[in-house]
């Protein structure tokens, strides 16, 4: 009889290069350049830097190869979430 979930050993997780590059970029580009999560007028745009800082989250825990259990938390900071939060980003920036 089983109760719960399996106690199986995981796979281990490797680190996704991808990801960690684009969340580094992030980091990087965000430090030497913050007016680009400004608006026109100058001030800070609270929704274009939700969506960087959610890219770039998802990118480093995904890049060191973290992946959550819960399902919801792992797909807000798997690596689809990052391109999704990158082409929001962009969308606020340059399309919205």
């Amino acid at each position: 009889m089983s109760a719960g979930p399996s106690l199986a050993a995981p796979t281990p997780a490797r680190a996704h290069w991808p990801s960690l590059a684009v969340a580094v970029a992030l980091m990087v580009v965000g430090s030497v350049h913050p007016l680009l999560l400004a608006g026109a007028d100058g001030q800070a745009d609270h929704s274009l830097a939700m969506a960087w800082f959610w890219a770039m989250s998802a990118g480093l825990v995904r890049g060191v190869g973290f992946i959550p259990r819960p399902p919801v938390i792992r797909w807000l900071l798997g690596g689809p979430a990052v391109v999704l939060a990158l082409a929001l980003a962009a969308w606020l920036r340059w399309g919205g």
